[in-house]
């Protein structure tokens, strides 16, 4: 099948690609939104192709996963709209922009956004995450805090920006992700968007990995510390509630309790180890690749065979 999706997500997409599919990404001269082409930082297969939006004239399917990109796909070409947002606003009642529409179906990546989106009759479906499974293994010897996010400064609250000092009077915090250079300071040091290779490898000297968001759908670092062996320090909010369970890591809304675990796990490095076994043998069983890409050829089929 021949799939037109534009490079949104790079975590999510590079699970994506690795299915059996060819897929078809837009470009342009300035890799902007509109046209990034090419991961440049994750590994995809040659079945990726980029080209200008133009000329790509045979695909089968588009992935859509901004409202602005269904004005841009091809007439009469079926669409799937992927969710990978928690609602904003006035939750119990956001209305989703795709809401009562007979021409599309929404694929929520967590049974969260699901449960709290109002989509009116829109047609849902729920395929949880899946990714390629890091090669790095966890290693613990340092006694270092981590966080991976995105555009933390700007966010605050939502990523849990103003708890960092918490922790980091614990111990050195080490934030990853795009837009955290302005982080650096006493006891908290920024590293800038590195490779994913690279960054899996500086995560996993880290003894702990903190998921501080106060609002976020799931994010796709928590799953991949867990299957590098990362013991987890979570709030329970959203769907990590699911995701990492008792036994796993630690979840609470209390910070309090977040911080007495910090204290902990940098104390007992063997109950460390036990966390990360545990949470590398959830999230390999439940955000496994195999599965990941089996529902969404099974979704692939369906809606092909709908448009028919």
């Amino acid at each position: 099948m021949n799939i037109l999706l534009w490079h949104v997500h790079g975590s999510w997409t590079t699970a994506f690609v690795q299915g059996k599919h060819r897929y078809l990404v837009p470009v342009n001269a300035e890799r902007d939104e509109w046209g990034r082409g090419r991961a440049q930082t994750f590994t995809w297969p040659d079945s990726v192709e980029e080209k200008p939006l133009a000329e790509i004239r045979d695909a089968d399917i588009a992935i859509v996963q901004r409202p602005e990109e269904l004005d841009r796909v091809p007439p009469s070409l079926p669409v799937i709209y992927v969710e990978h947002n928690a609602p904003r606003g006035n939750v119990p009642c956001t209305r989703h922009p795709l809401a009562d529409r007979d021409d599309v179906i929404i694929a929520h990546v967590t049974h969260f956004n699901e449960l709290f989106w109002d989509t009116g009759g829109t047609r849902t479906t729920v395929i949880e995450h899946g990714i390629v499974e890091p090669a790095t293994r966890w290693i613990g010897e340092l006694d270092r805090l981590a966080v991976v996010t995105n555009e933390p400064i700007r966010r605050g609250r939502v990523t849990g920006t103003d708890l960092f000092g918490r922790f980091a009077a614990v111990a050195p915090l080490d934030v990853f992700g795009m837009g955290v250079a302005g982080l650096r300071g006493d006891r908290i040091e920024a590293f800038e968007d590195p490779p994913q290779r690279a960054m899996h490898q500086m995560l996993a000297r880290r003894r702990a990995y903190l998921h501080l968001c106060r609002w976020t759908s799931l994010g796709l670092s928590l799953i991949e510390a867990m299957q590098m062996g990362m013991p987890v320090i979570a709030l329970a909010g959203t769907e990590a509630v699911e995701a990492v369970p008792h036994d796993a890591g630690v979840l609470s809304t209390r910070v309090d309790t977040l911080v007495d675990a910090c204290h902990w796990l940098l104390d007992d490095a063997e109950a460390a180890r036990r966390l990360g076994e545990r949470a590398r043998q959830v999230a390999l069983a439940r955000y496994g690749l195999d599965r990941f890409l089996a529902d969404w050829d099974r979704l692939l089929e369906e809606e092909a065979c709908v448009s028919r």
